[in-house]
């Protein structure tokens, strides 16, 4: 948490002040955060924003010469704020915008970054990762030829960045409730029928939350300061103990790899 929604929530309300703008200058405050502040991002200044990108839960933000690499870590923000505007207690990083804006990145437990790198595609934060979730090309077929011979659980499966990126546990619980697939069920187990149905929940999941502005449970806010909306919609996530939404049987939660896993017995399987 944040996750992929969230990121690409983030993504969408800081790029209209980017896009196109210099930054200016950069301010920042603290160093340490999961990795060092490089000196490169103390000294951009006079630098045009060429694009704005997303790849798994990285923004990247692209320049001539290089590019910013930012992970919000478990509990970070990027928010639009005016010049003037005070500066709280975990606002580490500030960018200067011509804009006339400053995009403000706060992290309380500091295990995001932010980066600079000369060449983002080779960088090793990003060259692991797997198929964009929203994409043509992740489709129930590749899921399902990369689950053969696999003892992996389907939720541990689909939450493998290697695999697809940015299906979080709020997303792979939601999206495996709505496919009717028990968390626990081995993922080389899936028929491909039932893969594709899955590849299609996730995608509709992940849309769904992007679409409310992500998930608020705790820390997360969007650049506007805002949280997200999609805790409302959420079926079994964070609801153990409750009723389920479609057949009302009181719903169950297991930890799979220290992560909440919850679920309907009834409905999944």
């Amino acid at each position: 948490m944040p996750e992929l929604p969230e990121v690409e929530t983030t993504l969408k309300g800081i790029e209209p002040f980017l896009l196109g703008y210099d930054i200016e200058s950069t301010v920042v405050r603290n160093s340490s955060l999961r990795w060092p502040v490089p000196v490169q991002v103390h000294q951009l200044q006079d630098q045009n924003v060429q694009n704005v990108s997303r790849r798994g839960k990285y923004i990247i933000v692209h320049f001539e010469n290089g590019a910013l690499l930012i992970h919000l870590g478990m509990s970070g923000n990027l928010r639009v704020v005016e010049s003037g505007v005070p500066v709280q207690k975990h606002d580490h990083v500030d960018f200067l915008v011509n804009s006339g804006k400053i995009i403000r990145y706060n992290d309380p437990r500091r295990f995001g970054c932010v980066l600079w790198t000369d060449n983002w595609q080779a960088h090793k934060l990003i060259q692991g990762l797997g198929l964009e979730p929203l994409t043509e090309v992740f489709t129930g077929s590749y899921l399902h030829t990369r689950a053969k011979g696999k003892k992996t659980t389907i939720k541990q499966f689909i939450m493998n960045s290697k695999l697809v990126v940015g299906v979080g546990n709020i997303y792979a619980n939601e999206a495996l409730f709505l496919a009717g697939i028990h968390p626990g069920r081995a993922a080389s187990s899936i028929s491909l029928k039932r893969m594709k149905i899955l590849v299609a929940c996730i995608k509709q999941v992940l849309s769904d939350a992007i679409e409310q502005g992500g998930t608020t449970l705790k820390d997360f806010v969007g650049s506007d300061g805002k949280p997200g909306y999609f805790k409302q919609q959420l079926h079994v996530y964070g609801r153990a103990g409750e009723s389920c939404k479609k057949c009302k049987e009181t719903l169950q939660e297991v930890r799979q790899n220290n992560r909440s896993s919850v679920f309907c017995s009834h409905c999944q399987s």
